[in-house]
This record gives structure tokens, C-alpha cells and sequence, in this order.
């Protein structure tokens, strides 16, 4: 035995939330994450809004709704009162829902895969590796 312990991974899926100011014109930044793992039965977020950013994208943009919209995300998935019958359902149905293609301010990107023995940490590293602005 070499004293080490080995942890298990399991499959997590995990995506983008985007905010598009001005639909029309497409141009986007990232603003969350939402993560799910069915074997850890987790359904997590992570959301950060960069005004600067985003009144770089359309100076005319609301970043109080914005966030406000964001954070229904981040109600879905923590199941609070607040979120309706959205927040009662199973977790990857919540996940399924929230995933589902949209043409509001905030949408979500495509659905990718990995392995992790910590999904809610791994929410964590997605948020400063995908949304987080880039330290020098």
C-alpha cells in the first residue's frame, strides 16, 4: 500500500451563462455557471457580473435586471422558495430547463462534460476560469 487515497471521479455536465445585451447584435460575455453531477446528486451556480464589461457591450444596459436575471438561475438551482415550480422539480430536470437554448439577455451555451470528485468545487474553478476577469 502507498498510503495514498484515491477519490472518485464522477461525470459532471456544466455550461455557460451569457448575457447578450443587445440580442441583435450577438456579442456576449460570460456571467456563470451552472454545474450538475446526477451521481453526487448536485446542482449548483456561480455567477459574477462585470458592469464594466458589459456597459463596455451596450452602455445602455441594466446591470441591476441583469443580475437580477442571474440570480433566478441561481435560485433554480439552489431550490429557493422564490424560484416556483421550477425550483421543485428533480435537479436534471432544474438543469435540463435552465440549459434549454433561449434568445433572452441571459442564455445559456452549450452543455460539456468532465470528471470531478468535487462538483461544487469544480463550480468554483469553472467560475474563475470561464467568467472571472483574467488576473495579470
Amino acid at each position: 500500500m502507498t498510503g495514498k487515497t484515491t477519490t472518485s471521479k464522477n461525470t459532471f455536465e456544466y455550461a455557460v451563462l451569457r448575457v447578450v445585451p443587445r440580442v441583435e447584435r450577438g456579442e456576449s460575455l460570460n456571467a456563470g455557471v451552472l454545474v450538475y453531477c446526477r451521481q453526487r446528486d448536485y446542482l449548483g451556480s456561480r455567477v459574477h457580473l462585470d458592469a464594466d464589461r458589459l456597459r463596455a457591450l451596450d452602455p445602455t444596459a441594466d446591470p441591476a435586471a441583469i443580475t437580477a436575471a442571474l440570480q433566478v438561475a441561481a435560485d433554480v438551482c439552489a431550490a429557493a422558495p422564490v424560484s416556483g415550480a421550477a425550483g421543485r422539480e428533480a435537479l436534471g430536470s432544474r438543469f435540463r430547463w435552465l440549459t434549454a437554448p433561449r434568445s433572452t439577455v441571459v442564455q445559456p451555451g452549450p452543455v460539456h462534460t468532465g470528471l470531478t470528485a468535487d462538483p461544487d468545487a469544480e463550480a468554483d474553478r469553472l467560475l474563475r476560469l470561464l467568467v472571472l476577469p483574467v488576473a495579470d
